[in-house]
């Protein structure tokens, strides 16, 4: 029997995420079965719901609803899609950090009724309308992953010198080709080998009075989708007593880190004086070598990274003797500057079409929410309504 967890929900369409359902009931779970309206107790303001299709469980924080003979399963749905469901769930739900709604005050909301026939009139004409912006949405996100595509061909492209008619062999692992006039080089004849330390939780005084930023595996999220170079801040910080009495090392400003651990193979650079945990390694450059062209140097090449030198199968982990063997191309130091102004340009072009896009998804969002609510409370001509749909 599939079972329905809150993360399979997705947020204001009435649909399950494509995650897969997990097969067996899990403690607790509520039995619902096909036509049952199914609504997040928890967070209602994200404004999950799904139409069971077909018998099921799901877990307790799902309000499990079944319509009567007068309430259409699809009609109902919408009304939990609504502004009007929503805002009362969301008005009248206890907790502060993970906010609830009950059962017992959600049955006392009046809601429209009108006729079966009408119900599901305004049931068909918002699925016809709903797909249409749903449809709208799916392309604007697609436009966003052909733009990320489109930026690594771009960071590729000029970190490997693909656009030069003069190529040579390449002795790199990760590249067939490289332009003639590039050497290559280990980074660690470049750079200044680094790594990090964590400061003993045993001893809270290192932790007070803390104002060295400290990098850890929470911080890579700021940098994950390479659309971001430098990090300025973090989570957490060391003092300088826990600098002074542990292995953490203040590096410099313009150092280049990448993560060797749990979120293995993602890099950015210090933008200013930080520490880091040992779960990564630092290259501190030299004269030869601009900080920002190996930070493009360490994303293009991260996919050697994870299938060639990363090791472990659920968390992959680089280790340091391999990052220390690392190899990049090394063009002249003016050159290296030229690639990442070309590099920062491109990524200024995604990210005016994410941004495009991104507020696009937010109107239609809205546009969707507005026509469910007015179709639902009556505040739309139905009659007009489907003759435009029509």
């Amino acid at each position: 029997m599939p079972h329905i967890d809150l993360e399979d929900m997705e947020s204001g369409t009435g649909r399950l995420l494509d995650t897969g359902l997990n097969s067996e009931a899990q403690t607790q779970a509520v039995i619902h079965r096909a036509g049952d309206v199914l609504f997040s107790k928890l967070r209602p303001y994200l404004a999950k719901s799904y139409l069971a299709i077909a018998p099921g469980s799901a877990t307790g924080e799902i309000l499990t609803m079944r319509p009567t003979a007068s309430l259409d399963s699809r009609y109902f749905l919408y009304v939990t899609l609504s502004d009007l469901w929503l805002d009362w769930a969301t008005s009248t739900s206890y907790g502060s950090k993970m906010p609830r709604s009950s059962w017992q005050i959600m049955r006392e909301l009046q809601i429209p009724l009108p006729e079966l026939d009408e119900q599901r009139r305004i049931a068909d004409f918002l699925d016809k309308q709903t797909a249409l912006i749903d449809l709208l949405r799916q392309k604007s996100e697609r436009l966003i992953s052909v733009g990320d595509d489109w930026f690594r061909s771009v960071v590729w492209s000029q970190i490997t010198g693909t656009e030069e008619v003069d190529q040579r062999s390449s002795d790199l692992p990760w590249a067939d080709t490289l332009p003639s006039h590039w050497g290559t080089v280990k980074i660690s004849y470049v750079a200044r080998l680094g790594t990090g330390h964590t400061p003993s939780r045993s001893r809270p005084e290192w932790w007070v009075d803390a104002t060295t930023p400290w990098i850890t595996t929470g911080e890579v999220a700021q940098f994950r989708r390479d659309q971001v170079e430098a990090i300025f801040d973090t989570r957490e910080n060391i003092s300088d007593l826990g600098l002074e009495n542990s292995s953490a090392v203040l590096h410099p400003k313009g150092t280049v880190v990448l993560c060797r651990t749990a979120s293995a193979g993602y890099s950015a650079i210090m933008g200013a004086d930080m520490a880091t945990s040992q779960d990564f390694v630092t290259w501190t450059c030299g004269p030869e070598l601009d900080p920002a062209f190996l930070l493009w140097c360490l994303r293009a090449m991260r996919r050697d990274l994870l299938g060639r030198l990363a090791q472990g199968s659920t968390h992959k982990t680089i280790y340091f003797p391999d990052a220390q063997s690392l190899k990049i191309p090394l063009p002249p130091l003016d050159e290296q500057r030229r690639i990442v102004d070309r590099i920062r340009a491109a990524r200024s072009h995604s990210l005016l079409a994410e941004d495009a896009s991104t507020r696009m998804n937010a109107l239609l969002a809205e546009k969707r929410l507005a026509l469910i609510t007015e179709a639902v409370t009556g505040r739309l001509d139905m009659s007009t309504a489907r003759t435009a749909a029509a």
